[in-house]
């Protein structure tokens, strides 16, 4: 009776304990700001960025919650009501309108029982304005009429981070490029912020500052891509380092903008490394659905421009599925070796792939194509013209088709020759006699089997050992114990000599 005592009370303690989780609520957006100016405040007075980076870390998922009530209400609250401060930050957001409601933070306490705040007398440091600052410029980014406005504060904001000049806003600082770099782009402008990231790039680099160089590496690599300046984006990246501290997020846009320099450069082992690393990286799927797209599509080209098939897996992701619907299409017409196929995909999206900066390299793969082609014409006959080769790969007249499959036998591609004069292909070897595998495909099989049955005859010799080997080191080991026994039983006795003993033992 007891022990069913004892287990209805852990049951009842348990069912508490989930009520209580299950009424806990996520803090409101204006309590987690509050929250956060008490973070960096905490970490101007004990030099521990640390406190800085666990508010940066929720950035993303607060600004998606945000709306300009909520900055105005965290705003008054910060600051005293005569603050230049505070007005110059009010300025920025949009005038409410008479409809909006104010929001109220919901209290454990009630009405009557409730304290009022006491006013705030004194102003906060200068990164929580920096903060602030931020918040309102991704706010401003969300429509399109306060993109203008947004660059406006960008640029003021830069500015007054450049006259603070204090190391403890290094963090916020570089979430803060991000945001100016994001609000020239959609201004259309970001070239004119090119300058501004230059200076400020090289100021970091003589300070140190790892997570500032970092970021704005990132925002020139953007920039001169944005205009297709792969020469000057190769040049930044060889003469600058990315710092080793840097998080994940920026590793991974740095691997995704050098996968892009590398494939453009023709070097596409490199560039498919750094997209490997680029998704690794990253943040997951559902968080940056974006990113991991882009990543995926460039992923796709630089695979089929190696001459591999992709794996299927990747095309039937949730995230992916859609955005690499017209990918997969190609993909299709490599990988069959269809030229008509290929050519009415690439027309069919085209205006995809150039909104995705991947129709020149496309294009590249149209060689890919007609190789695939011609290998799969070479195990179906053993002898076809020219002529033919045009018809069912679509090319332009027998000349193209001569050279092309010439390039092919040469590279290996296929096993055959050109007869020029009557205008053929044999496949399979001399005389157009057909072949199931290549000329040298059966002498390799046999050395390789004759390998395998020399290593197991090997093998086996080396597990032959004589019969009872072991009993003759038994009985060795036995006589030399007796011995020793009977040594040491005459120099006990004293009987032994100092001739027995070896002269001057």
């Amino acid at each position: 009776m007891k022990s069913t005592d004892k287990d209805e009370k852990k049951d009842e303690k348990k069912q508490e304990n989930k009520g209580e989780e299950v009424k806990k609520e996520p803090p409101t957006p204006l309590a987690e700001i509050k929250s956060n100016f008490v973070l960096i405040d905490r970490a101007v007075s004990t030099l521990e960025p640390r406190f800085t980076h666990r508010v940066l870390r929720t950035l993303t998922t607060l600004v998606k919650r945000l709306d300009e009530t909520i900055i105005r209400n965290a705003i008054e609250e910060a600051y005293p009501k005569d603050s230049t401060t505070k007005s110059t930050l009010i300025s920025w957001l949009p005038t409410p309108s008479e409809d909006v409601e104010m929001q109220v933070d919901p209290t454990p306490t009630s009405a009557a029982t409730a304290k009022p705040a006491a006013p705030v007398t004194s102003e906060p440091v200068p990164e929580v304005d920096i903060y602030l600052r931020l918040l309102i410029i991704n706010q401003l980014l969300k429509s399109t009429e306060g993109v203008s406005k947004a660059k406006e504060l960008s640029v003021e904001t830069v500015k007054k981070m450049q006259a603070l000049n204090r190391r403890s806003l290094d963090s916020i600082a570089a979430k803060v490029w991000f945001a100016v770099e994001r609000a020239f782009e959609l201004a259309g402008d970001i070239s004119e912020a090119r300058p501004m990231f230059l200076a400020a790039q090289r100021t970091a680099a003589l300070r140190h500052d790892d997570d500032t160089q970092a970021s704005l590496i990132n925002r020139l690599l953007r920039s001169y891509l944005a205009y297709s300046l792969y020469d000057q984006a190769d040049k930044l990246v060889s003469k600058t380092t990315f710092p080793v501290s840097a998080g994940n997020p920026q590793y991974a846009r740095y691997h995704y903008y050098l996968g892009r320099i590398k494939t453009v450069q023709l070097n596409y082992s490199d560039a498919h490394t750094n997209l490997q690393q680029a998704i690794r990286r990253a943040p997951p799927a559902t968080v940056a659905p974006g990113f991991y797209q882009a990543v995926h599509k460039l992923f796709v080209v630089v695979e089929l421009l190696m001459g591999d098939i992709p794996d299927r897996s990747i095309f039937r992701h949730p995230v992916l599925e859609k955005p690499l619907k017209g990918y997969f299409e190609i993909v299709k017409a490599v990988r069959t070796g269809s030229l008509s196929q290929f050519q009415q995909t690439v027309l069919k999206h085209a205006a995809l792939f150039q909104a995705d900066k991947t129709h020149t390299l496309i294009t590249r793969l149209r060689q890919n194509v007609i190789k695939t082609g011609i290998r799969r014409l070479s195990l179906s006959y053993s002898l076809i013209s020219l002529k033919d080769i045009c018809v069912k790969l679509h090319l332009d007249s027998e000349e193209d088709a001569e050279y092309i499959v010439g390039k092919s036998i040469r590279d290996g591609v296929i096993d055959g020759r050109l007869v020029h004069e009557k205008g053929w292909m044999a496949c399979g070897g001399a005389g157009g006699v057909k072949r199931g595998y290549g000329a040298d495909v059966a002498e390799t099989f046999s050395r390789r089997i004759g390998y395998c049955l020399e290593l197991h005859n090997q093998s086996v010799k080396a597990m032959r050992y004589p019969l009872n080997a072991h009993r003759k080191e038994l009985a060795d080991a036995e006589g030399a114990r007796e011995r020793e026994k009977e040594l040491a039983k005459e120099i006990q006795e004293g009987d032994l000599d100092d001739e027995d003993l070896g002269g001057e033992f």
